[in-house]
């Protein structure tokens, strides 16, 4: 049972939220580091790897607490669309062109796991969803004996409709779910079994859904707002401050 309240941080601009983001990424993989060695994320879509290379790829200030050790991050995708990973829509493509390229030889490599491309024009999207599962039941079994994979940290994107990982399934027998249309994502217990979830929203254009997830009876079904309920105080949004223009909930200006 979730415990607390989420987090809302609000910031002047994108550069400043990236570099808030930072510290909470890199003290997210100290800590799982310092557990089991790796440091399991999982990302979305959208502006997210745009930010996150912001966030990511400034130098350090040469302490270990400040250094990504990409070397021992496994990245997974919260949602992804059923294309093939060159195609224009795909998300692994996008993260690959905005973050994994960019990243210094010296900083290591991370393990991606992309879904499988030679199911992407499967008929059934759902089968491609149970090998993406099948893929996180062996990464994640390896290490833990769990029956839900447990991500060190989770990033997630919110649409202006409020959705995130396109369309959240709550069944616990299932990892990895297919939603309309031709996506897949994980599901709803997963997220929220996360140690660390965040949500990146920015823009005037979010104000209005940003308002029904926060402060209205009408937006607690909307996907993003269940996480903040399954999730309580380990979830933490960073947004600017156009995207939560008239939001009653309290927002905070520094992690």
């Amino acid at each position: 049972m979730a415990t607390g309240q989420p987090q809302l941080y609000s910031f002047p601009s994108t550069d400043a939220l990236a570099k808030q983001l930072r510290p909470y990424i890199l003290r997210a993989q100290n800590a799982a580091i310092a557990r089991h060695d790796t440091f399991r994320v999982a990302v979305s879509g959208g502006s997210l790897p745009t930010v996150l290379a912001r966030a990511l790829l400034e130098p350090s200030n040469g302490t270990p607490e400040d250094t990504p050790q990409f070397a021992k991050w496994d990245i997974f995708f919260a949602d992804e669309r059923a294309v093939p990973l060159d195609h224009e829509d795909s998300n692994y493509k996008l993260l690959k062109a905005e973050l994994l390229t960019k990243i210094p030889a010296e900083l290591g490599a991370p393990t991606v796991h992309p879904i499988d491309a030679d199911h992407v024009h499967d008929d059934d999207p759902q089968e491609l969803a149970d090998l993406y599962q099948e893929d996180l039941m062996r990464s994640f079994a390896a290490k833990d004996s769990v029956k839900l994979p447990i991500f060190d940290l989770i990033l997630l994107g919110c649409g202006p409709d409020g959705h995130t990982c396109r369309c959240l399934g709550r069944r616990r027998d299932q990892l990895a779910q297919a939603s309309p249309p031709k996506r897949i994502t994980l599901t709803l217990p997963v997220v929220t079994s996360a140690h660390d979830i965040a949500f990146v929203a920015t823009g005037a254009g979010k104000k209005d859904i940003m308002k029904a997830i926060f402060d209205t009876e009408e937006g607690r079904n909307l996907p993003s707002a269940l996480v903040n309920q399954g999730g309580g105080e380990k979830v933490s949004w960073f947004t600017d401050h156009p995207a939560i223009d008239g939001v009653a909930f309290p927002r905070r200006g520094n992690l």
